[in-house]
């Protein structure tokens, strides 16, 4: 039940912007209730070491109802469910198990996998958007390797021993950095039927070079770093389809392989909202004003990847990055919890991606960053933005275990089994 001296607020979404919005908002003013389709939050940027086996899930995982038991949550409520319909005339939010009235509405539910209207290939493609996603690629990827190391056929073994990663942004390159350690320093040793020569790792990118979004510098850095763990890097490279096994590109070359990892595009997580005309903008993000309000639509928020929030020197909008969502939840928090309002302004900290063991870039301003410092550098970020003293010593052990021995992770496959049938959730 609503409480009557209160005005409701529904965040949806629980990831950095969500949350950051139910920690500062004034809980005195309103009444928070914040709705995901998962009990828990996760975190994205660790994905890819999930899907190569050097993390568990439950390390870079944490149970809302947890920490919602904090002193900074107190007045905050969570709800189990993914949003159906946002009716905007009713002032309701529909889940499959409820509806909830509010007074208003943030929507912090981020991004997914966008495929660019290549048919069919969400069906055949893995992809490391949430979890699930990087558990899934993780068995997947130890499934290839063990029935290599079974498979007589030379034809279907190759297919089986080529791993191609498409998208040379953060995500991919890390993930492709991921893999080129396993076949330089775990294959031999676990999988001792199989030559590492025999396994191959592409990284394929439609531009010109890696880490578009970062320095020039950063790019050539990451390449090179690539080239070292045996990644093979092709750039310029145009994806058409992947159909029978075989990977196409626009200039006639194809790839056989049984293992595409998608990162190479991302969309706003499609949202429901009837009552108005209004809908995304762009790669399904919501155009806002300077204080975060959903243009043309009142009392409805939008932070974070599902923003399109344009500013000086942004005219495609600000970065999809987790910084971004985090300060404007800030501000958004502070302006929804008094009388005077001021406009969001993004103070730019920074971006990293990593490579592998010692390899990572860093921009900072003027200032770039490579090797041991850089990597160094974005392992105390990472550790530190994640929830929950008992994940940060957790990942901390794994990290400097596998610093010495490459063992950190136990490359288990764990895949749900597949009866009883059922409509899960009540979906």
């Amino acid at each position: 039940m609503k409480t009557q001296s209160k005005k409701r607020l529904v965040i949806v979404g629980g990831g950095f912007g969500g949350l950051s919005v139910a920690h500062y908002i004034d809980k005195s003013l309103w009444d928070v209730v914040l709705v995901d389709r998962n009990n828990y939050h996760s975190f994205p940027p660790l994905f890819y070491q999930v899907a190569s086996s050097g993390l568990e899930a439950s390390s870079i995982s944490f149970p809302f109802r947890r920490e919602l038991r904090g002193r900074h949550y107190k007045g905050v409520s969570f709800h189990f469910g993914d949003v159906k319909k946002i009716d905007t005339v009713k002032k309701t939010v529909e889940t499959q198990f409820e509806t909830l009235h509010y007074d208003a509405v943030v929507l912090a539910a981020g991004t997914t996998n966008n495929f660019f209207g290549i048919p069919d290939l969400e069906k055949h493609v893995f992809t490391l958007k949430s979890t699930a996603e990087a558990i899934r690629c993780r068995n997947e990827v130890l499934a290839r390797l063990e029935r290599a190391a079974l498979c007589r056929d030379d034809s279907l073994r190759r297919r089986l021993l080529t791993f191609v990663v498409v998208g040379g942004g953060p995500t991919g390159v890390e993930i492709a950095g991921a893999l080129g350690e396993l076949k330089r320093f775990v294959l031999k040793r676990e999988y001792p039927s199989i030559d590492p020569d025999e396994m191959r790792v592409v990284l394929v990118e439609g531009n010109s070079r890696l880490l578009g979004a970062m320095s020039e510098r950063s790019g050539a850095d990451a390449l090179k770093a690539l080239e070292q763990l045996m990644v093979e890097v092709q750039l310029g490279k145009t994806m058409k389809n992947y159909v029978d096994k075989v990977l196409s590109f626009a200039d006639g070359s194809i790839i056989e392989t049984e293992t595409v990892v998608w990162t190479a595009g991302i969309t706003g997580v499609p949202l429901p909202i009837e009552g108005t005309d209004v809908r995304p903008v762009h790669a399904g993000r919501w155009d806002v004003d300077a204080f975060n309000a959903v243009k043309g639509i009142p009392d409805l928020y939008a932070i974070g990847d599902i923003a399109l929030q344009q500013a000086e020197g942004y005219p495609k909008g600000l970065p999809q990055v987790a910084p971004v969502a985090m300060q404007q939840a800030k501000t958004l928090a502070r302006n929804l919890s008094k009388e005077t309002r001021e406009p969001f302004k993004y103070h730019d900290k920074g971006s990293m991606a990593t490579v592998g063991r010692n390899r990572a870039v860093v921009d900072i301003g003027k200032l770039h960053l490579n090797g041991r410092v850089a990597w160094l550098a974005w392992m105390g970020v990472h550790l530190m933005s994640l929830l929950g003293m008992r994940n940060r010593t957790v990942v901390f052990i794994n990290w400097v275990w596998g610093y010495f021995n490459f063992s950190s992770g136990l490359r288990l496959m764990l895949r749900p089994d597949r009866y009883p049938l059922r409509s899960y959730w009540n979906e």
